[in-house]
């Protein structure tokens, strides 16, 4: 796919990989919507990132673990930029807590944001891909999706959903021309890690990602905006972790 011209919707755009990504997209020329809870502070300076690169940057307020807001998302940006060519996941979160110490209410808002966000915002979005018979969706998983990480029961299972999903999806509409892909980021310089006491981050660089280093927004949103334009890559997981998942030894 040609990005340059295209009109990308991406959520949690507003911060660490959701924010690199809706800029690097911007650069490749694309127009721009960003959906996060809130639209002030960072969102803003986000915004106006986007519009240095020469294109059309849209900021949407809205909680992705309601349907009616992920429609919403997905009506606005036709409505303002013109459709909806590409849809990239990003939104998400933290949830601690193992199997017996996590309430039924934090698990149900994890599945909300992560997991049924995602089936009301391809709903709202891919029906206007099929009439263009063009699309791509890039989904944002993680390797505890993919390996598990104790005490997280509900994130990892939430981010477990999401390659499924993207198979079940590019299954289906590939015939449509849409491609529907996911990625599984390690451990990422972001604020999600920023909890992490020097000790944990320090046995990680030595001892558990081969290339000793934790990787960057960039490469992220870099590895994302590929499965964007490659228009030969459909229903894959793409681990993006420094060697973290295949180490055994």
């Amino acid at each position: 796919m040609e990005v340059q011209g295209k009109v990308c919707l991406v959520t949690g755009g507003t911060r660490g990989i959701g924010a690199a990504t809706a800029l690097a997209l911007a650069r490749r020329g694309a127009d721009l919507a960003i959906v996060a809870r809130h639209i002030e502070g960072d969102a803003a300076k986000v915004q106006q990132e986007i519009r240095t690169a020469g294109v059309r940057a849209l900021a949407i307020a809205g909680d992705l673990g309601r349907a009616s807001d992920c429609a919403a998302c997905v009506r606005e940006t036709a409505d303002k930029l013109g459709g909806v060519d590409v849809l990239v996941h990003c939104a998400g979160g933290g949830v601690p807590g193992g199997l017996l110490e996590i309430t039924p209410e934090a698990w149900l808002q994890a599945f909300d944001v992560h997991v049924h966000a995602v089936f009301h915002l391809c709903r709202a979005a891919l029906p206007s891909m099929q009439r263009k018979k063009e699309g791509a969706v890039v989904l944002v998983s993680s390797v505890a999706g993919l390996r598990g990480v104790p005490f997280a029961t509900a994130y990892q299972v939430a981010k477990g959903a999401l390659p499924q999903f993207a198979r079940a999806m590019a299954r289906e509409f590939a015939d449509d021309n849409i491609r529907v892909n996911c990625v599984a980021p390690g451990i990422i310089r972001t604020a999600f890690h920023a909890n992490m006491t020097p000790e944990q981050k320090q046995y990680n660089l030595d001892h558990r990602i081969p290339l000793h280093r934790e990787g960057t927004p960039q490469e992220v949103a870099d590895l994302i905006c590929d499965l964007v334009a490659n228009d030969y890559i459909t229903g894959e997981t793409m681990t993006i972790d420094g060697g973290l998942t295949m180490r055994i030894a």
